[in-house]
């Protein structure tokens, strides 16, 4: 930003003396045309030494708009990973919410020598939300891993 900054400078400097150098020289009426030439030829080489200014200038900018792009896409990739993963840990706390409650139902009837076949019913499916969801999570995991290291690495060329 720094740089950006400098060459602005550096470009309100050159104008500012090229301003001074035209009010010179309409103010002075010079009789000898080496003047008035060795000023034009100033007057050229600031005008050159502002357009590559105004092109670096430019380039700085376009690379700050290329980076700032970028990350405005990995912010929104990465914030839709959080929000992934927060739906599945939503869904496993529910799960294993399930799960224990299920589990102490059928303790309590193991407790009092009455198992009823729909506590066990009742737990094995909450057992198995709870893994099913699991995997959810390790999947959403697995997705933010591979998507911060497909851009490392290179696309494979086909040799077709």
């Amino acid at each position: 930003m720094s740089t950006v900054s400098d060459l602005e400078n550096r470009l309100g400097r050159a104008l500012d003396r090229i301003a001074r150098s035209a009010s010179a020289l309409s103010a002075s009426a010079p009789e000898d045309n080496t003047d008035i030439d060795a000023l034009r030829s100033q007057l050229e080489a600031e005008r050159t030494k502002n357009a590559q200014l105004s092109e670096r200038v430019n380039a700085v900018r376009q690379r700050q708009e290329s980076s700032f792009a970028t990350l405005e896409r990995r912010l929104a990739r990465m914030t839709e990973q959080l929000d992934l993963q927060s739906l599945e840990m939503l869904r496993l706390k529910k799960a294993n919410t399930k799960l224990i409650e299920a589990n102490r139902k059928l303790r309590e009837g193991v407790e009092a020598q009455v198992i009823e076949p729909s506590a066990i019913n009742r737990s094995l499916v909450a057992e198995l939300e709870a893994l099913r969801a699991e995997r959810a999570a390790e999947a959403a995991e697995l997705e933010d891993a591979l998507g911060e290291l497909t851009p490392l690495v290179p696309a494979e060329k086909s040799n077709a």
